[in-house]
């Protein structure tokens, strides 16, 4: 079983926003005392926020798919409906968030550093958000919006301050287990070494830590070995060690072309050079060179040999014994030195400043777009807000559909729709292609409140006409003066003997 994953491959999900509902208060003697359904509540979102206590990804390659809780239904009685918690989820410092695509969205370093996967969805409002003077009794609520959805690669690149470049059996795991507490896995065997190692050492007043990655070979750049998947965790290293081994039995190899093999290896392998922590190439990087085994006299032969070519390089050359743990003190002190140099020239880092960036005022915030050919053809349309929109309806709601449509007509969408040569009866497709909404497009008339029926649904779906208050008032006085003038003229007819019986006069 893996005990160490440094790359998963993540699937987040936010949680839904809770429908906001319709209701009426209803009191002694007040059946109809005005709306109040409550609004939902907003559903979770998913952030990854760094955890000093993780220190491996292997939680997330068990269970890779996580959602957040969603957010409950608004109730009547003014009551609104819960948020959904945000889900954290801690991921170790040094964690690289990238889409399938390999580009960088966040690079996490440092305790506390986050950064927001999956947005949940707002909450829809109830009918009491909805009234307003010309709408009273909303008979409708909008629906909550779905959280968004988001696939991301995690990749951790381990902070450390000294790394450990060899072949395998060179003695890095030995050297490690030698200057630190760390206690990796040592054996007699190439590429004893399957997971990255960390160490910490303490030199005199400085404290750094190593790291020991697995061997590399020849073709380590291009996939060979294990040195590939692991060449990220010296990417944020201020000081590259070569451990190079004197005592290798294998023919066609001295520390020289060991070294001149390492050095290629680190030229051809690409980081992410465009991220903090790897904007300097690790070919530029400090660099010392360690002729490890110098307990067997021949390797100790070899050292001396070897050691004026490679200061010629310009080189630091430290010869030691992890066996015999010769020359590790004065290698220790200067890492340490090294160390303090590469810290002191670091910037001081600069607290995050919040830009704000408002939308100018003539912006439309959408696009009506022509597509298909000269026949079947429709109209798209993009945007936040139509989208969203269309999201918090309930279809089944005639009322609900009038009210989107009087959002969509003041927000400027049919005159856009106009605009780009649209008639009635034309395809109208709104959001994502392979989720929009379709509908036949019918220009909405102007109109208001005091034009809708029912409470749930709409008249002017129905293409039925309603008499306003001013026409009621006319009818119902035109009614009343033609009751009293029947009346007068009965009246008269009963004065002049119209109405009198012939047999009792």
């Amino acid at each position: 079983m893996a005990s160490f994953v440094d790359r998963v491959v993540l699937h987040a999900a936010g949680g839904n926003g809770g429908h906001g509902v319709a209701s009426i208060r209803r009191e002694k003697f007040k059946p109809l005392a005005g709306p109040d359904g409550g609004n939902g509540g907003d559903g979770g979102s998913v952030k990854l926020v760094v955890d000093p206590q993780v220190t491996t990804l292997l939680d997330y390659h068990h269970s890779p798919h996580r959602r957040g809780p969603n957010g409950t239904q608004g109730m009547g009685d003014d009551r609104d409906g819960a948020n959904g918690g945000d889900l954290i989820l801690g991921v170790p410092d040094g964690t690289v968030v990238k889409d399938r695509a390999g580009n960088v969205l966040a690079d996490l370093v440092g305790t506390g550093a986050e950064y927001v996967v999956a947005q949940g969805g707002r909450g829809g409002l109830g009918n009491r958000a909805l009234a307003s003077p010309k709408r009273k009794a909303p008979g409708f609520a909008l629906l909550g919006e779905p959280g968004d959805e988001a696939e991301v690669v995690l990749e951790l690149k381990t902070i450390a301050d000294v790394a450990l470049v060899g072949y395998p059996s060179a003695g890095k795991s030995s050297l490690i287990a030698a200057i630190s507490a760390a206690r990796p896995k040592i054996a007699d065997y190439p590429f004893t070494t399957l997971v990255p190692n960390l160490g910490v050492v303490q030199a005199g007043e400085s404290r750094y830590t190593v790291a020991d990655v697995p061997g590399l070979i020849p073709g380590a750049s291009e996939g060979k070995g294990l040195g590939l998947e692991f060449l990220r965790h010296i990417e944020r290293t201020a000081v590259i060690v070569h451990v190079l081994d004197c005592a290798t039995l294998e023919p066609q190899r001295d520390p020289v072309s060991d070294l001149d093999t390492l050095e290629s290896e680190l030229a051809a392998y690409a980081g992410d050079l465009g991220i903090e922590g790897g904007r300097v190439p690790l070919t530029e990087r400090p660099r010392i060179v360690v002729l490890n085994k110098i307990d067997v006299p021949d390797a100790r032969d070899l050292a001396e040999m070897v050691r004026p070519d490679l200061e010629a390089r310009g080189l630091r050359v430290f010869e030691i014994s992890t066996a015999s743990h010769e020359g590790l003190r004065p290698l220790t002190f200067a890492l340490a030195q090294i160390v303090e140099e590469a810290r002191a020239a670091a910037p001081e880092p600069e607290p995050q400043r919040i830009v704000l960036r408002p939308k100018a005022v003539d912006a439309a915030g959408f696009t009506v777009t022509r597509k298909g050919g000269e026949r079947d053809y429709w109209f798209e349309v993009r945007g936040s807000k139509p989208e969203r929109w269309v999201k918090q309806t309930d279809f089944n709601n005639d009322e609900a559909v009038g009210f989107l449509a009087d959002r969509l007509e003041r927000l400027g969408v049919e005159n856009s729709l106009f605009k780009a040569g649209a008639v009635a009866g034309d395809e109208v497709r709104i959001g994502d292609p392979d989720n929009a909404v379709v509908f036949d497009w019918e220009p909405t008339m102007t109109t208001g409140a005091e034009l809708l029926g029912a409470r749930g649904t709409d008249l002017r779906l129905e293409e039925t006409a309603r008499p306003t208050r001013a026409e009621k008032r006319r009818e119902f006085t035109e009614r009343m003066d033609a009751k009293a003038e029947a009346r007068r003229e009965l009246w008269t007819e009963r004065e002049s003997g119209v109405w009198t019986d012939p047999d009792q006069e």
